[in-house]
């Protein structure tokens, strides 16, 4: 359920109502916007009675809403979030971010060669990978703790933010000093993992599992929010289809639904959704035409010698000609 408030009402009166409202068993969430204050409930409501709410003077509308993700709905919280990574770098609510790195930490040179040329191209974020999901046991698994060294070496030289993928609850004492935790589309329906990050202050960003539908996508991040970790980035990159030529395929239409249901930021990962590193460009372009707040992209020095997913990363001067094209086609939208 969810309650507008009329401009201008005392806070005594707001908080005889949050208290009435709490005495049936429920909980509050406000939302104050710039022209409006919203007060969402959050759990079983059918004892109130909208008609009752509906009747006092600072009430201007009652609404009964029936999508079970709450935290993460814009009804409740209808402007924009901003997630502050650092004091310096923000994403969502017109803070557009790009994010790249190598898909895996392999060398800290390797890592720091990238770092600088993608920061000297724009790139806000470094991401790298130091535990890796992998199809095949047999298959390069990253460097772990020493992957995260390695990052946390280069933030320092470079004061780059790094966001990195966790695996594992018992792997969190180690992204202590990580600004952002990554969920991988593998781990979007570890329900353990995301109560666990919802319990800690950090941003989180969460990627869309391969065959998750966008209601499955907010329910997940209503995990984390539920735990009152409420810094969630959500992060489209492809959903598997009958579809050959690409790695999975790119759902751009997530962005607008996504930004239409949730008030939080949506960054595309046109890596792991083509797959190719031909198709990164003009997917990256889409994204940026269609709203997305950020984008993920896999970038390495030597990407035919990559020990993970060469074939879908740029170099660092086809980086640079993406994130020209990105600007370009960011200014014509705005």
């Amino acid at each position: 359920m969810i309650i507008a408030l009329k401009k201008d009402i005392r806070k005594e009166e707001q908080d005889r109502l949050i208290a009435w409202l709490e005495s049936y068993g429920v909980r509050t969430h406000i939302s104050e916007g710039e022209f409006q204050t919203v007060v969402g409930l959050v759990g079983d409501t059918t004892r109130i009675d909208t008609d009752l709410i509906s009747g006092l003077d600072i009430v201007q509308s009652v609404t009964r809403i029936s999508e079970p993700f709450k935290k993460a709905n814009r009804k409740f919280h209808p402007d924009d979030t901003v997630v502050q990574v650092t004091d310096q770098v923000a994403l969502g609510g017109g803070h557009f971010q790009l994010i790249a790195g190598p898909c895996s930490v392999e060398t800290e040179n390797q890592v720091e060669t990238i770092a600088r040329a993608v920061k000297a191209s724009g790139a806000g974020m470094l991401r790298g990978g130091a535990f890796k999901p992998r199809t095949s046991p047999y298959d390069f698994q990253g460097l772990h703790g020493e992957g995260i060294r390695i990052l946390l070496e280069v933030k320092k030289r470079t004061g780059m933010p790094i966001i990195t993928e966790i695996m594992d609850i018992g792997h969190l004492p180690l992204f202590e000093q990580v600004d952002v935790i990554q969920v991988g589309a593998r781990n979007m329906q570890n329900f353990e993992l995301l109560k666990e990050l919802g319990r800690i202050d950090k941003p989180i960003l969460l990627k869309r599992g391969l065959a998750n539908n966008i209601k499955e996508l907010l329910m997940s991040a209503e995990y984390i929010m539920s735990g009152g970790n409420e810094q969630v980035i959500l992060c489209e990159r492809g959903v598997r289809t009958f579809e050959t030529y690409t790695r999975n395929t790119l759902d751009l239409s997530a962005v607008a639904v996504l930004h239409e249901l949730s008030h939080l930021p949506v960054v595309v990962d046109p890596s792991h959704a083509t797959g190719a590193a031909r198709y990164v460009k003009p997917m990256a372009m889409a994204a940026a035409a269609c709203g997305a707040d950020g984008l993920m992209i896999e970038v390495h020095n030597d990407p035919a010698h990559a020990r993970c997913d060469g074939p879908q990363s740029l170099t660092p001067e086809q980086f640079d000609d993406v994130a020209r094209a990105v600007a370009k086609i960011r200014s014509v939208v705005a």
